[in-house]
């Protein structure tokens, strides 16, 4: 059976949050179904709306206002503007919170509180709701009140010093990742929260406060490199695209570039050797075992690095592909999304906005055989939807105007 309803149509999610972290939660959630409603500040909106360059390109190729930034976690949500810093505009979120199952919100610890939309205050009016709150450092410690944001999370958790090449070599030193790590995990992290936190609801009839740290899930996403320490005192290093428990699993250049190969068993390794035209290797008792090979990586690597020189990237990924020796290009994002297997899995989305744009994103990953994820609402313009959903609260048309003169909404 296959329905057209999604997993959490029957959920009413408020979304409080700006930038990622937040809206991807949200976004998740609206991929799955829920009524989203994102609340931003009229005539500003969040953040992202203006972090540009690149902007979302017009039917004649020409950049707009909007930025490409903000289509990335805001898809399948209904805007709103209000001024919480109204008591109307304060008044209208509490009625929105008294209807919803969630609320996700990423203000600094306390920051609500003094309008009223704290989670105490939210809860004595609505004790079902799942507050979920996003901050850089926690609801407590020392750094509790400090502002945190995704590059300073990779900074202080250590994820900078294992990402990029030692110091001791050309263009060495720490680097981020390329995308929000922290930011982006804390949003599916929270995700995951959320639906623990549901499930718990239909057993108590009790909402819950969800405390969500970019510090606490930068530090858990460390996972092998946090064990090593953690377990072995050691204090893993930047090495490159190296690994540091397999080998090899790394890049290798070829005759037109770079390829990848991440072998990571014995068997792996002998199909390899063979294929490449070099059985003894197999049979080297330097590199018999995983072990023995991250050992003697200094020898190896170099040995393999001009056997790979020797055909291009494509040749290799031919020869290897029959024989179970995970191996592949290393893409840009534009080789990425034109791969026939991107293609094929329908991973670049477009969707058609009120005001006449296109706007592209990447499809969500999560395939629910029942209940697919549905596409209803492009990102939207800034409270597209103000009108509608202050008119499923029960206000009408004129009260709807007056606080559009007031600049509650």
């Amino acid at each position: 059976m296959t329905t057209t309803a999604g997993a959490l149509s029957h959920l009413k999610v408020l979304d409080l949050s700006r930038v990622l972290a937040g809206p991807w939660c949200t976004q998740i959630l609206a991929d799955l179904g829920a009524d989203v409603v994102k609340v931003e500040k009229p005539g500003e909106g969040d953040d992202t709306r203006k972090w540009g360059p690149p902007f979302v390109k017009d039917a004649q190729g020409k950049d707009t206002e909007h930025a490409s930034y903000y289509t990335a976690a805001n898809r399948n949500k209904r805007s709103v503007t209000i001024d919480m810093a109204q008591p109307e505009g304060q008044a209208l979120i509490r009625q929105m919170a008294a209807q919803a199952d969630v609320l996700v919100e990423n203000f600094k610890v306390g920051g609500l509180k003094k309008y009223g939309l704290d989670y105490a205050s939210l809860k004595a009016i609505n004790p079902r709701l799942i507050y979920c709150s996003v901050t850089g450092f926690g609801q407590d410690g020392p750094h509790a009140e400090r502002a945190g944001y995704d590059l300073m999370i990779q900074a202080t958790s250590g994820m900078m010093s294992i990402t990029g090449r030692p110091d001791d070599v050309p263009g060495g030193g720490p680097q981020r990742v390329g995308v929000a790590l922290t930011d982006i995990f804390t949003g599916v992290y929270a995700s995951s929260a959320i639906l623990a936190a549901l499930e718990t609801r239909h057993h108590t009839g009790s909402g819950q406060h969800i405390d969500m740290a970019l510090l606490d899930v930068g530090m858990a996403i460390l996972a092998n490199q946090a064990a090593s320490f953690l377990n072995a005192g050691i204090v893993p290093q930047r090495q490159g695209n190296s690994h540091p428990s397999l080998a090899p699993y790394q890049d290798f250049p070829t005759a037109d570039g770079s390829m990848l190969l991440a072998i990571g068993n014995d068997g792996q390794f002998a199909r390899f050797c063979a294929a490449a035209g070099h059985p003894e290797w197999a049979q080297d008792p330097r590199y018999a075992s995983n072990t023995l090979r991250v050992q003697h990586r200094e020898v190896l690597i170099p040995a393999m690095s001009e056997a790979t020189r020797t055909r291009s990237t494509a040749e290799w990924i031919a020869l290897l592909e029959d024989k179970a020796v995970p191996c592949g290009p290393i893409n840009d994002i534009g080789q990425a999304f034109a791969d026939e297997q991107v293609v094929a899995r329908g991973l670049a989305i477009a969707q058609q906005r009120e005001d006449g744009l296109a706007i592209r994103s990447v499809a969500n990953p999560i395939r629910l055989g029942d209940y697919p994820v549905q596409l209803r609402h492009a990102p939207p313009t800034l409270g597209q939807h103000t009108d509608e959903v202050l008119a499923e609260l029960g206000l009408d048309a004129a009260r709807i105007a007056a606080l559009k003169q007031g600049g509650v909404v």
